[in-house]
């Protein structure tokens, strides 16, 4: 459960919670000097290379400036009984204790796990471990800070160890979700849209909490408006957060917008994204939505509107906010913390903003659907 969420949605900043946002997460992170004598955190996004790691960001050159994201590398299946999934070998059957889950509080993608672990009531069946909202010079890691949970599977100290325990010649991104198989000591999968659908049904037998996000009536539904979603505002933030030519950010901003005006429209005729039906399509969609005007405004520089200029969109955020148990899962101050600091190519200073402040709580009117 994060700690202060409900707060950073309140629009009220005590000297504390403002002093928070500019202090760096972790007791021992290196500094470099700036110019002026400041002195600053350094950190970086980076890689394994046959089991080493390497402190290095992405090369969008190659791509004429545009990023492009890495497909994740553990494609295993939790089922109930065992048998294997969609994808990977079988042998990852659900049962209460046996896997664990690497968390980050700031990552989107995590959070969708995040949400899914409580929609279904699985807090007694998977365990966590989540990481520093910072992210240094070797990746994410557990120094103790703000929501940290310490790694009590593997006891390590970065996540990177978790990857090369698990395959030791490793290469590629140290990213979260990772969902850890205590039995088999190894990554079951690491592809946060496949663990959400683990969560979804093959616990149902061992007394998950009844919901199913993912019907096999509306499943073409779902993935036509999921791959929507995905490349043009999941992904679209980052697209143009990362970018590093003027033409890769233009473009990448122009489609997130238009993306979200179809969205608007849609939201403007049925209550939820397929139909009147609450499903995964909604979650993996609502992660981006509730970092959208803390972080992304800003520090990606997505600021044509905020979530809070659309009416529909910012109503069905808060439907989504207010559904029991999801508004434990988010913090938003771990959010700013993460993104302002640890990308400093992007934001050299690691000032983090204190605001905007959210108001996740007020009425809505997506009911009018009902």
């Amino acid at each position: 459960m994060a700690e202060g969420c409900e707060c950073c949605c309140r629009c009220r900043f005590s000297i504390k919670r403002i002093s928070d946002a500019i202090f760096v997460l972790g007791e021992r992170l290196e500094t470099v000097k700036l110019a002026g004598g400041f002195e600053q955190a350094s950190g970086n996004m980076g890689l394994l290379i046959d089991g080493q790691w390497h402190d290095q960001w992405y090369d969008t050159e190659k791509h004429g400036g545009k990023f492009k994201r890495d497909a994740s590398s553990f494609r295993n299946w939790v089922t109930a009984d065992g048998s294997a999934g969609p994808s990977g070998e079988g042998g990852f059957k659900a049962e209460p204790g046996r896997y664990h889950l690497y968390l980050s509080l700031a990552c989107p993608w995590a959070h969708r796990t995040m949400i899914f672990r409580r929609l279904k009531g699985l807090q007694n069946m998977i365990s966590v471990a989540i990481v520093n909202a910072y992210m240094g010079d070797q990746g994410w890691n557990f120094a103790p800070g703000r929501g940290v949970v310490p790694d009590i599977v593997n006891d390590t100290q970065y996540l990177h160890q978790v990857y090369t325990a698990a395959k030791p010649d490793y290469s590629g991104r140290v990213t979260v979700p990772v969902l850890w198989d205590r039995e088999r000591q190894t990554i079951v999968n690491n592809e946060s849209s496949e663990i959400i659908r683990m969560f979804n049904s093959a616990f149902d037998q061992l007394g998950a909490r009844p919901g199913d996000y993912y019907p096999e009536s509306l499943r073409q539904a779902i993935d036509e408006i999921n791959a929507f979603v995905y490349s043009n505002i999941n992904n679209g933030v980052y697209k143009a957060g990362f970018a590093t030519s003027q033409d890769a950010y233009e473009q990448a901003v122009i489609a997130l917008f238009e993306a979200l005006g179809m969205l608007e429209q849609r939201l403007g005729e049925q209550r939820y994204l397929v139909g009147n039906t609450l499903t995964e399509a909604d979650w993996r969609l609502f992660t981006t939505l509730i970092r959208f005007d803390s972080v992304y405004v800003g520090h990606f520089k997505c600021n044509l509107k905020r979530i809070a200029d659309y009416p529909n969109l910012s109503n069905y955020l808060c439907d989504l906010y207010q559904v029991p148990g999801v508004s434990e899962t988010i913090d938003l101050e771990s959010c700013k913390q993460h993104y302002y600091q640890s990308h400093q190519t992007i934001n050299p200073t690691g000032v983090v903003p204190v605001g905007p402040g959210l108001d996740l709580g007020r009425p809505h009117d997506r009911d009018r659907f009902d």
